[in-house]
């Protein structure tokens, strides 16, 4: 599993409600024996014109939002079908961070497992977060927000607004440390062993 602390970078403002996982994943791109190049579906209903070319129109075909690595959405975002692709699709398309005031509840623990932080702030703070964006969209350098997973923070570079967030303990220290299920489960390796070698002891014959 990916790790992370921070990410600071780019923010695209795609302030759409209820952007559910088949717009971000659409289905013809599960039908692969891969998940290898996923990124390269992300919004595709949106992204791509009917040849296949890019849409002119779309946010994240435009500068700087190209390069972005934090998404600014609306609320419930990633709602629908629990599909894992979803975030996987983004974070292949380099998104670290995404920031709405609300998720679909299936894909926001989806997002820590697969290196991604989703940041639940106020629906007013993030409209102003993204008319700042669209605002500074001419110099990418002031189009820039850092996430801090640590101290549970998101820094608007420019100004030095600073907005706090919490996610659930035990996924976030999951995220911080690269941990899936297994590899934290054997955090308590010691813990684990020495209950196993009291247990041989209590009951001999439950062991080979």
């Amino acid at each position: 599993m990916e790790s992370l602390q921070h990410v600071t970078g780019i923010a695209a403002p795609l302030m759409y409600a209820n952007v559910d996982t088949d717009q971000i994943i659409p289905t013809r791109f599960l039908a692969r024996l891969s998940e290898d190049g996923i990124g390269e579906g992300l919004f595709a209903e949106w992204a791509t014109c009917r040849d296949g070319s890019p849409q002119p129109d779309f946010l994240l075909n435009q500068a700087p939002w190209n390069r972005a690595s934090i998404l600014l959405a609306g609320p419930m975002f990633g709602c629908g079908s629990s599909r894992e692709a979803a975030p996987r699709a983004l974070r292949e398309r380099g998104f670290r961070a995404l920031i709405a005031p609300s998720f679909g509840d299936i894909f926001f623990s989806n997002c820590f497992r697969n290196g991604i932080v989703p940041v639940r702030l106020p629906a007013d703070t993030v409209l102003a977060l993204a008319e700042h964006m669209r605002r500074e969209r001419g110099d990418g350098g002031r189009c820039v927000l850092a996430v801090d997973l640590e101290q549970g923070t998101v820094t608007l570079p420019l100004t030095g607004e600073v907005h706090a967030f919490s996610v659930p303990p035990l996924l976030g220290r999951m995220l911080r440390e690269g941990l899936d299920e297994i590899a934290l489960t054997r955090t308590h390796q010691p813990a684990i062993d020495r209950y196993r070698l009291a247990d041989r002891e209590r009951r001999p014959w439950a062991y080979p």
